[in-house]
């Protein structure tokens, strides 16, 4: 099965495509779309929409597992990431993708069993899962592989 991470964001949306068989995971690829500050929100999320679509139809993923927002302490963030992920949601939807949500809670608890890990914990997990030699960068690319990663452990 091949599995579309995200970790929504509107300045930097992290992505990772990886591919789940035979009890093993494979990195196909990872990733950001990064939009401009001070950029219309309208056409920020435009571009977000055409990325994933781009990645979508280059990978053909069968599922996306979406990071859920959990917890924010500023508003205007919080709002700004939860319009990315509408439209990333919107996009796998029409894409014909089943849609997974997780909180980061349950992506740490199931990545390390600890749900209080810190980043550079779910980090090493994930190149660990992955067979990588170093950390997957930027950080938002390594956050969208482990809500993937997570997908297909919960999905068992």
């Amino acid at each position: 099965m091949r599995i579309l991470g995200i970790d929504p964001g509107t300045g930097i949306l992290g992505f990772g495509v990886i591919d789940v068989g035979g009890g093993k995971f494979n990195m196909v690829t990872a990733g950001v779309i990064k939009t401009p500050a001070h950029t219309p929100l309208d056409e920020r999320l435009e571009e977000i929409f055409d990325g994933l679509n781009e990645i979508i139809s280059e990978t053909k993923p069968e599922a996306a597992s979406i990071e859920k927002l959990f917890f924010a302490r500023n508003v205007t963030t919080a709002m700004s990431v939860s319009h990315a992920r509408g439209v990333a949601m919107l996009t796998c939807k029409k894409a014909g993708l089943s849609i997974a949500e997780y909180t980061p809670l349950q992506i740490k608890q199931t990545l390390t069993g600890y749900g209080r890990a810190d980043k550079k914990q779910i980090q090493e997990m994930v190149r660990l899962q992955l067979g990588l030699n170093q950390v997957p960068k930027p950080d938002d690319a390594a956050d969208a592989l482990a809500a993937a990663i997570t997908h297909s452990l919960m999905s068992r």
